[in-house]
């Protein structure tokens, strides 16, 4: 059996979105999984969906007699790429990064708001400059050489408890070598 419809039925049927799957010359087997859209469990791969991808794909690909050397499998990070038509639709509405096989206007990258159209798929670029109108590049899959969404990094979510104030006779910050201030 191929090593592809392997792991893409392996994938599948534990429940995740295969993303990719590559194999080098020296028997390095890659796959990236994701989680599939609107996934209660949660929005991220964590390790332990690794691990357990990992494990069957491990048992499943010496029962089919699959040759590897070793194996990973991984998220595909926060510049997750876009191959099928499906992640373009589960991503509309997002930022992205867009290489076009052949150049349009002199340029082959852009970057900018996806949106699904009746025929196809808009990229809405920005203009930076005040009361200058967007622009927009239409364009179709067979065009794209690769799209990856654009890394949204948010540390406002993380901030750090604050420490509560001591009550009663407990020391407070201002307090050095046990000695309080009088």
């Amino acid at each position: 059996m191929n090593w592809q419809i392997v792991v893409e039925s392996t994938v599948t049927g534990l429940g995740y979105d295969l993303v990719d799957c590559e194999r080098s010359p020296k028997g390095l087997l890659r796959v990236y999984i994701d989680r599939v859209a609107n996934d209660p469990t949660g929005e991220y791969i964590v390790v332990e969906d690794c691990e357990k991808v990992t494990r069957q794909l491990q048992h499943v690909l010496e029962v089919e007699g699959c040759a590897y050397e070793r194996l990973e499998v991984s998220s595909p990070g926060l510049d997750r790429p876009l191959k099928k038509a499906a992640d373009y639709q589960r991503f509309a509405g997002q930022e992205i990064d867009l290489s076009l096989k052949l150049a349009f206007q002199g340029r082959k990258h852009y970057r900018g708001v996806l949106e699904a159209l009746a025929e196809g798929w808009r990229l809405v670029l920005k203009s930076g400059t005040k009361g200058k109108a967007d622009e927009a590049l239409d364009f179709s899959l067979e065009e794209v050489k690769e799209a990856r969404l654009v890394p949204v990094v948010d540390f406002k979510g993380r901030r750090f408890q604050p420490v509560e104030a001591p009550q009663g006779d407990e020391a407070t910050a201002d307090d050095v070598d046990g000695d309080r201030k009088q």
